[in-house]
């Protein structure tokens, strides 16, 4: 299966929620899942009531988690195995691997607008992690490792405008954000309150368990 290349805005609408796929558009009126906007999912509209069965809402958060982060199906399933593994909640180890993941952590620091962004700039070459080049989007980062923009990529046309906009972004809790070398390090591992409310993990866990 090859990755989705479409229209983001319509997985948010049929997600009903911001998926953030499209960085910061969705922040703004523009965005298709705005209130009062096209409140209805993509495709054809029929009038008729339509029940999701249980299967199909399990289904649906699978997609919705995998369009958030970027992932394919080979590769959702490794994390998931490797979820399993761990002790504690499948479904919350699950999401600590996602949020853990290069590409997010890149997002999540303002380096990029968007995951996708994300996936590019670090497969093109322009971050390392403690001090080497890594090119590998799914690179799991631990604590007290350190996040940093390379510096012949800072000379570049993006980084040099990100120098002006870094400074009023943040990061969440559990990362660290240094405006002036661009760098970014990991405190510790993302937690349940750090991850997107409106996932929900054990939707997932039943999905893979039928």
């Amino acid at each position: 299966m090859s990755r989705y290349t479409g229209p983001a805005c319509k997985i948010c609408r049929r997600a009903g929620t911001k998926l953030l796929l499209k960085g910061n558009r969705c922040f703004t009126p523009k965005c298709a899942v705005e209130p009062n906007k096209r409140p209805y999912p993509p495709g054809r509209q029929v009038q008729r009531r339509h029940k999701v069965s249980e299967y199909g809402l399990q289904l649906q958060e699978k997609q919705k988690v995998k369009y958030i982060y970027g992932v394919l199906e080979r590769q959702f399933r490794k994390h998931l195995d490797a979820a399993k593994r761990r002790p504690g909640a499948a479904g919350e180890n699950l999401l600590q691997l996602l949020e853990s993941r290069l590409d997010n952590v890149i997002f999540r620091l303002g380096f990029a607008e968007s995951r996708r962004q994300a996936r590019q700039l670090i497969r093109h070459g322009h971050f390392s992690v403690n001090g080497k080049k890594t090119d590998i989007p799914s690179y799991i980062v631990k604590p007290g490792d350190v996040i940093a923009i390379r510096e012949n990529s800072r000379e570049t046309e993006y980084f040099k405008a990100l120098q002006q906009e870094i400074p009023h972004k943040s990061a969440p809790t559990w990362l660290s954000l240094d405006p002036i070398t661009l760098s970014g390090r990991v405190l510790s591992a993302p937690t349940r309150s750090d991850i997107d409310a409106s996932i929900q993990e054990h939707l997932i866990i039943e999905y893979y368990s039928r």
